[in-house]
C-alpha cells in the first residue's frame, strides 16, 4: 500500500485551511524520542504504593467485626495458655483419660477466675463495701488509659497520612521533659502555670517529631528509622538531665525530679481518694480536636489525601513535604500531652520510666481504633483495663502479669493480619459480596 498522502479534495482541506505547518502531522505522528517517552509513561502511570504502606492501608481499612473478633480471639488463645499454666490443670491433665471432665471443669475454673479477677480489677468490685471503693478500680482504668488515648490519637492522624510513626515514646519523654521544667522552674498564678506547662509539654513533642517529618521531607529518610533513633537519644536524655540541676531533686541522691507544685498540677476530678485528674478530660478534648481536623478541616483533607495517593496529591497542588512535616508536629504534640498527664497528674514527678511503655502500646491502640478519634478512644480505654486489672488478676489468682502482654500482642498479630481473622471465622473478603452480585448480573445480561 502506498505511504504517499492523499491529494486535497472534496473532503480533505488544503494543509493551509487546517491551520497548521505543512509537517505537522508527520510530527505529531512520529514516534517520541526515548526520554520523552520515559516522561510520558512516568506522568501517566501511577507508581505502586510500597508493602508498608499497603499493608497499613489495609489493617486500616478493615471492619469493626473484624476488630472485634480479633480481640475475642486474643482472649480465647490466652484464656488456653492461662490454662495451661494452672497448676491444678496441670495435674488434671495427668489422668485425662481416666477422668476427662476434671480437666476440662478445672481450666474452666482456671480462666473463669482469672478473667473475672481481671474484670474486678478494671471496672468494678462488688466484693467491696462501699461505692467510692467498688469504683475504684473503674478510675484506675481511665487514669492509665489517659496517655494510651492522647498519644494513640497521634500516631493514628500519622497512620492516617501514610507515616508508620512509631515514635511516640520519644515523644512523650520530651513532653515530659518540658513540661516538668516548666513545672519546676516557673513561678506563676494557680491555672496559668498548668496551662504553661500545656502547651510546654506539646511543643517539646511536636519539636521532637518535627525532627522525623523533616527529615523525611527533606532527605527521604524514613520515619520508621528515624523514630527508633529518637526513642533511644530520648531515653538517654532524660537519664541525664535527672542528673543535673535542670531536673534532678537537690534534696535526693535517686535520679528523680522535686515534686511537681499544686499550681502545676491537674485537678483531681473525684477527689484525693482517686487518681483520677484533669487528664482524661483532656484526652476527650482532644479526641474532638482530632475528629475536627481530619473530618472538617482544610488541613486534614490534605493529610488524608497524602495518606490516599501521595503522588495524586502531588498531583493536585498539595505540598507532600509540608504535609509530612506537619503531621509529625501534630502527631508529637499530642504525644507530649501525653507526658504532661504523667508527670502533672498521674505520677506528679519526672523519673527516667515516664513513659513506661506507653508508647509502644499506643500503636496497637491507634491500630485497634482503626486510627479514628471514637475508635482509639475505646481502644484506649480497653488496654487500659487490661493493665488495671492485670495487678488484681496477678494478686487474686496467681496469674501471671505477663498474660496481659500475651493479649496485647495477640490483639497486634490478629489486627496485623485481618485476613487470619477472617480465614478464622469464615468471614468473606471485603468486596467480595459486590463481586458476587456483579458476576450474576454479568451473567443474567449475558442469558
Amino acid at each position: 500500500m502506498s505511504s504517499t498522502p492523499p491529494l486535497p479534495g472534496p473532503d480533505v482541506p488544503p494543509p493551509a485551511e487546517t491551520g497548521r505547518e505543512p509537517g505537522a502531522d508527520a510530527q505529531a505522528q512520529a514516534p517520541a524520542s526515548p526520554a520523552v517517552a520515559t516522561t510520558r509513561g512516568a506522568a501517566q502511570r501511577e507508581p505502586e504504593p510500597t508493602s508498608g504502606t499497603t499493608v497499613l492501608r489495609e489493617m486500616l481499612s478493615s471492619s469493626w467485626l473484624v476488630t472485634v473478633l480479633a480481640v475475642v480471639l486474643a482472649l480465647v488463645l490466652s484464656g488456653i495458655l492461662i490454662a495451661a499454666a494452672d497448676d491444678e490443670v496441670q495435674k488434671a491433665a495427668g489422668y485425662f483419660f481416666a477422668r476427662p471432665g476434671d480437666l476440662l471443669s478445672t481450666a474452666w475454673d482456671a480462666v473463669s477466675s482469672a478473667y473475672v479477677a481481671l474484670f474486678h480489677g478494671a471496672v468494678v468490685d462488688p466484693s467491696k463495701d462501699s461505692f467510692a471503693a467498688a469504683i475504684k478500680p473503674l478510675t484506675e482504668t481511665m487514669t492509665v488509659s489517659i496517655p494510651l488515648i492522647l498519644a494513640g490519637l497521634g500516631l493514628g492522624i500519622g497512620f492516617r497520612a501514610g507515616l508508620f510513626n512509631i515514635g511516640a515514646q520519644g515523644q512523650i519523654i520530651l513532653g515530659a521533659i518540658f513540661s516538668g521544667w516548666v513545672a519546676f522552674h516557673l513561678d506563676l498564678p494557680v491555672g496559668l502555670h498548668l496551662l504553661v506547662a500545656i502547651v510546654a509539654a506539646a511543643v517539646g513533642g511536636g519539636i521532637w517529631a518535627g525532627i522525623a517529618g523533616f527529615l523525611k521531607a527533606r532527605t527521604g529518610a524514613h520515619e520508621v528509622i528515624v523514630t527508633i533513633m529518637l526513642n533511644n537519644i530520648a531515653v538517654y536524655l532524660v537519664a541525664y538531665l535527672l542528673t543535673t540541676s535542670l531536673l534532678k531533686n537537690p534534696g535526693s541522691t535517686n535520679p528523680i525530679s522535686p515534686k511537681v507544685p499544686d499550681s502545676a498540677q491537674y485537678p483531681a476530678l473525684l477527689g484525693s481518694s482517686f487518681r483520677l485528674h484533669g487528664g482524661f478530660v483532656l484526652a476527650i478534648l482532644a479526641a474532638v480536636f482530632v475528629w475536627w481536623l481530619m473530618e472538617r478541616s482544610t488541613v486534614g483533607f490534605k493529610f488524608r489525601a497524602v495518606g490516599s495517593n501521595p503522588h495524586a496529591a502531588r498531583t493536585a497542588g498539595i505540598s507532600v513535604n509540608a504535609s509530612y512535616v506537619w503531621v509529625m508536629v501534630v502527631a508529637g504534640a499530642l504525644a507530649g500531652l501525653a507526658g504532661s498527664a504523667q508527670v502533672l497528674g498521674t505520677d506528679k514527678v519526672l523519673t527516667a520510666d515516664v513513659a513506661a511503655s506507653f508508647g509502644f502500646d499506643a500503636i496497637t491502640v491507634a491500630l485497634l481504633g482503626r486510627s479514628k478519634p471514637l475508635g482509639t478512644f475505646f481502644a484506649g480505654l480497653l488496654f487500659g483495663a487490661l493493665r488495671a486489672g492485670g495487678f488484681a488478676m496477678q494478686a487474686r489468682t496467681g496469674t501471671p502479669i505477663d498474660v496481659v502482654l500475651v493479649v496485647q500482642s495477640l490483639v497486634v498479630l490478629f489486627i496485623a493480619a485481618p485476613p487470619l481473622v477472617r480465614a478464622v471465622f469464615r468471614l468473606p473478603a471485603p468486596g467480595a459480596r459486590a463481586a458476587r452480585a456483579r458476576r450474576s448480573s454479568t451473567k443474567e445480561v449475558a442469558a
